[in-house]
């Protein structure tokens, strides 16, 4: 019962250096205006809001609803459906705001939709339990897919991040390196791989927690495990860029 959202890290660079995930707005170049800081602090501290807000929605929300309404006498299968739903409103109100139709909370109600509908079938709550996986499986996929493209995952993941720090202007020049700097290439697919491979062997482990452990713990256990998945990657992120002196 673990999140599908937080990526809201970067990789950036500069006319030199690739730039990480840790520079700020007082490093960005000399010509974006006096208005550059204080916009991308704002920017900063309304990502930083979205994604407590993405922690208690798509983690809390869920767990806590399973363990409350199990102990209240509901049944397991109930308790698992009933706490999954609790995290429709949060997509389909993200997708209202923004006001167009995203890939990730389409599939995710998809799944949402078809687990519940097998585990009728089946009657068993542990396939409601691995609706998760097959979410952070396919992402994972996806993102290694992108490795043989011109525009891997972390390449447009980031360019939105490098906009916001040193402009549109700079965006352009810094996705443009792609096409010249074998070294810019070489950082950004293995970020995108470390990315990709992580999610992947989420999924996996997700599996196998699904249906090895007794079913009141999986969703604890599996949030537990999805947040350390989720500190070693960005953990990683933030080495490999400051270990390769990237900055904007």
């Amino acid at each position: 019962m673990g999140g599908t959202s937080v990526m809201g890290e970067n990789v950036n660079t500069s006319t030199e250096q690739e730039s990480g995930p840790q520079a700020t707005a007082a490093e960005a170049a000399p010509d974006a205006g006096p208005s550059a800081a204080p916009d991308a602090a704002q920017k900063a501290r309304a990502a930083k809001r979205q994604l407590t807000k993405s922690l208690v929605f798509e983690l809390a929300l869920p767990l806590g609803g399973y363990y409350v309404l199990h102990g209240v006498g509901l049944g397991q299968w109930a308790s698992l459906l009933i706490s999954s739903l609790l995290l429709v409103p949060w997509l389909v109100l993200g997708m209202v705001r923004s006001r167009r139709v995203e890939v990730m909370p389409v599939f995710t109600l998809l799944l949402i939709v078809l687990g519940a509908l097998m585990s009728m079938v089946s009657g068993s709550p542990r396939v409601l339990l691995v609706r998760d996986s097959w979410v952070f499986g396919v992402l994972g996929l996806w993102i290694l897919g992108t490795l043989a493209t011109q525009r891997p995952f972390m390449l447009t993941a980031s360019r939105s991040i490098v906009a916001t720090k040193i402009g549109e202007a700079g965006a352009e020049e810094w996705t443009g390196r792609w096409a010249y700097d074998a070294t810019f290439r070489h950082h950004l697919r293995t970020l995108t791989t470390v990315w990709g491979l992580g999610f992947t062997v989420d999924a996996g482990i997700r599996v196998a927690l699904a249906y090895t452990l007794p079913v009141d713990l999986v969703p604890l256990v599996s949030t537990l495990q999805w947040l350390v998945v989720l500190g070693g990657l960005f953990g990683f992120h933030i080495f490999y860029v400051n270990r390769n002196g990237l900055k904007v």
